[in-house]
């Protein structure tokens, strides 16, 4: 079939698996350019592995120290004529290219909160890997049932205390404007994003885990949490989802409790701002990323996920000396490079004169609906999306 985006919203409908392809490709090639992360991993589960960040993790992994992977992740598959998620394509592409290269890799689609899929993972493990040495926990959803309860929990974006009034951006047509987000009305709204987005199932996964033995001496596991600059923090950071990214934070300490006797240590990484399907969704976000990705691209450091990803694995989980550089809560930062001062003064003077008319000028917005729309495998450089393309991709070790 002839396959176009289709927008509505923040949301792309469709999905195109040749770009979805290339993508992989040029990711695999960059952490190949940079060569062999030493004393990596070699055995790796990644929850939430089909994009964005917990992608990235699964090719650094993979093609920056040699690892076996197992990713777990909830995408929609395809069949004749109806198309799958990006995920799913991302998820192929990658396992075509790890078996091209003579590298294990094998995926779980379902619940990643479900204990159903907690137990099939483990199952793998066991039967193919024995262990793992590093978890990554990546998830992004909206909803949450309950393994325990069967309660099911949804998530909501707003701030706490007061409305919100800032500039944002329809990043398709370019228009900036004011809007007011009113804050959450009551304590519930607050304890289901916490339960949704929170850490509690990253600590069932490693705890399910390791009482089923499939964690190494010295394992290491890492969440992801983003901060973000001041003008974000109403509705970011002291919002309903900061109050959730405190929740994943403070896991930290019970994890490590778990981990004590194999040796092992879990950390959260804050990275840097990226277009992402959740992002996308944030109001004010984007409009800040295109600043930023303005000011980072012309001082020669802007990062994408696999950059990212990269030189979180190279330059902070895995060095020479075996030292982690922490921050004062004993957090990774690998959003440095954002949150440097003269970045951060650059987007802020910026911010207070952005509007639709010069948009164009002192932002990188095109950057932004280009690397959106990447993200569904369109706009990708070589790709022709005149082409009658096969939507039916399989993924081997899902699809036999």
């Amino acid at each position: 079939m002839i396959i176009q985006p289709r927008v509505r919203g923040f949301i792309c409908l469709t999905a195109h698996p040749e770009g979805a392809l290339q993508n992989v490709k040029s990711q695999i090639d960059y952490v190949k350019s940079k060569g062999e992360i030493k004393n990596g991993p070699k055995k790796v589960l990644v929850i939430g592995a089909s994009t964005g960040f917990g992608l990235s993790s699964r090719i650094s992994a993979a093609f920056g120290s040699g690892a076996a992977t197992v990713g777990v992740f909830f995408e929609k598959a395809p069949s004749e004529g109806k198309l799958a998620t990006a995920g799913w394509y991302n998820s192929a592409a990658f396992e075509k290219e790890a078996a091209a290269a003579g590298l294990y890799a094998k995926s779980i689609n379902g619940d990643a909160f479900s204990d159903e899929i907690k137990q099939q993972t483990i199952e793998l493990i066991k039967k193919d890997l024995g262990q793992v040495d590093l978890v990554i926990y990546s998830l992004a959803s909206p909803r949450r049932t309950h393994p325990k309860t069967g309660v099911a929990y949804a998530s909501v974006l707003k701030p706490i205390g007061e409305a919100f009034t800032n500039k944002t951006v329809d990043f398709h047509t370019g228009v900036v404007s004011d809007i007011s987000i009113q804050p959450v009305d009551k304590d519930e709204d607050i304890q289901n994003t916490i339960a949704v987005m929170g850490g509690e199932d990253w600590k069932f996964w490693i705890e399910d885990l390791k009482n089923a033995g499939v964690l190494a001496d010295g394992v290491k596991t890492v969440a992801y949490s983003y901060i973000g600059p001041e003008l974000t923090f109403p509705i970011y950071r002291n919002g309903t989802i900061g109050q959730a990214k405190n929740d994943l934070e403070g896991s930290v300490t019970a994890i490590n409790d778990m981990l004590k006797d194999l040796n092992g240590i879990s950390y959260v990484s804050v990275n840097k701002a990226l277009v992402t399907q959740s992002s996308s969704a944030i109001p004010v976000v984007p409009l800040y990323i295109s600043l930023l990705y303005k000011v980072m691209k012309e001082k020669g450091i802007h990062e994408g996920t696999i950059e990212q990803m990269q030189r979180l694995f190279a330059d902070r989980l895995y060095t020479e000396n075996g030292e982690v550089l922490l921050d004062d809560k004993g957090r990774i930062r690998i959003d440095d490079w954002e949150m440097r001062e003269d970045v951060q003064k650059e987007v802020a003077a910026l911010w207070e004169t952005i509007s639709t008319e010069n948009l164009g000028e002192i932002s990188d917005i095109e950057g932004y609906r280009k690397e959106f729309f990447q993200l569904f495998g369109f706009d990708v450089p070589g790709i022709d999306y005149e082409k009658d393309t096969n939507e039916v991709v399989n993924i081997p070790s899902i699809e036999g």
